[in-house]
């Protein structure tokens, strides 16, 4: 093979490999969104969230997170966070919403949202977010779980662990989860039951949840805590309403639900708001 033809078939894989993604320019947004296929980091205008003051029953983990970021924000020691716990108590709602405080409080403090399934691709994000020292980002991982044979698990480990090249200082990873230690209670048992050694069977996976600093709690609400949430929307965006009849309603909504939750309050707010004619 001649040199022309060694050039053009270099040119020709040029042409059909994809150009470096440009750096990220993080003074666009406080928030970002990582994709992948193509890899790039996509602004968001407004994040949707709820003020801090509006999240009820779940004080404790509030002011531990609250305190937690301000740290990071500051650039202290700080822990890496698993919000894990009943559905529609606010988790995600509380991230999003300490973000927002620390903003507020004029700190530097940028968002990046990453899927579970992206976790792969996370070393890359890294590269992007080590390039801005000067920037502090919270990572944040919304409903993570690791279901039978998946290896996802293996990256978010490598990200807690960071390796021989170490997390970014300026980086933070919060997650939430509907479980402790972030896979089916079946499937420990199961691995326990079937390994030859069973303490050391499912101790990789397990111990995952470990390396976060912070394990935060949620758990159920009481009626007074529901009511309290509903209450708090009604006042916040002002409206109008006998407070028996309130009661009544939200009790009955719940009901029909077959549990209590923030979610619950907030959907049963955003009902109540549509027959008053109110945009929320």
């Amino acid at each position: 093979m001649d040199d022309n033809s060694l050039k053009r078939i270099a040119e020709a894989l040029e042409r059909l490999s994809p150009p470096p993604a440009a750096a990220p320019d993080f003074t666009r947004a406080d928030a970002f969104v990582w994709h992948t296929g193509p890899e790039r980091l996509v602004p968001v205008a407004q994040v949707n969230r709820v003020p801090l003051a509006l999240l009820k029953a779940i004080g404790r983990a509030r002011d531990i997170l609250l305190q937690n970021t301000l740290q990071f924000a500051r650039g202290y020691g700080a822990n890496n966070a698993l919000l894990w716990g009943a559905r529609g108590m606010g988790k995600s709602s509380l991230v999003k919403a300490v973000h927002a405080e620390v903003l507020a409080q004029g700190l530097p403090c940028t968002l990046v949202e990453i899927q579970r399934e992206d976790l792969p691709s996370v070393g890359r994000l890294l590269d992007h977010l080590r390039a801005a020292p000067e920037q502090r980002f919270v990572l944040f991982c919304d409903d993570l779980s690791f279901s039978h044979d998946d290896q996802h698990y293996k990256s978010l480990k490598a990200l807690l662990d960071g390796g021989i090249e170490g997390r970014p200082a300026n980086v933070i990873l919060y997650a939430t989860s509907n479980r402790r230690h972030l896979m089916p209670r079946d499937m420990i048992e199961n691995e326990r039951s079937s390994a030859i050694s069973p303490s050391e069977a499912v101790e990789e996976k397990v111990s995952l949840s470990d390396r976060f600093g912070l394990w935060l709690g949620f758990h159920p609400c009481s009626q007074d805590e529901y009511l309290a949430m509903i209450d708090g929307y009604v006042a916040e965006y002002g409206l109008s309403v006998d407070p028996d009849t309130l009661r009544a309603e939200a009790i009955e909504w719940q009901a029909t639900r077959g549990g209590r939750s923030g979610r619950v309050a907030w959907q049963f707010f955003c009902d109540l708001a549509g027959r008053m004619g109110r945009a929320v």
